[in-house]
C-alpha cells in the first residue's frame, strides 16, 4: 500500500497542480470537478504548510479542522476560516451521488479568488 509523503513540498506541488485544474475546469464550464480540485489543493496547502511546522500526520479532509491546527501555528490564518468553510463542502458534494444544487461558475470563480489569497499565504510562509 502507498504511503502519503511528509514532505511538505510534495504536499505544495500536488495542491500547484489541482490549482491550475481548477482554472482550466471552469475555462471549460465543468464546475462540478473544478469544486473537488478547489477542496483538494486547499487541503492539501493547509497540510503541507502543516507538516513543514512538524505536524504528525493525520488522514484529515475537513479543511476546518485542518485549519483549527494551522491557526495553533499562527492565529492569523483565522481570517480564512470563512473561506474554508465555504470550500469544505465541496469535497462530499463531488464525490458522491447526492443532490446538493452545483455552484454556478461565479461562485466558484469567487470561491477561487478567495482561496488564492490563503494559498499567497502559505507559499509567503513556506519561502
Amino acid at each position: 500500500m502507498a504511503k502519503e509523503s511528509r514532505y511538505w513540498k510534495d504536499w505544495l506541488d500536488k495542491a500547484d497542480k489541482d490549482l491550475e485544474r481548477v482554472e482550466k475546469r471552469l475555462a471549460n464550464g465543468d464546475t462540478e470537478d473544478a469544486t473537488f480540485h478547489l477542496q483538494q489543493a486547499i487541503e492539501k496547502y493547509l497540510k503541507g504548510y502543516l507538516l513543514s511546522k512538524g505536524w504528525k500526520f493525520k488522514p484529515v479532509h475537513d479543511l476546518e479542522r485542518l485549519l483549527d491546527e494551522v491557526v495553533q501555528f499562527d492565529t492569523n490564518f483565522e481570517q480564512f476560516r470563512d473561506i474554508c468553510q465555504r470550500i469544505n463542502p465541496y469535497y462530499i458534494e463531488e464525490r458522491y451521488p447526492f443532490f446538493f444544487p452545483q455552484p454556478d461558475k461565479e461562485e466558484v470563480k469567487k470561491s477561487l479568488i478567495a482561496a488564492k489569497e490563503l494559498v499567497k499565504r502559505i507559499q509567503k510562509e513556506m519561502k
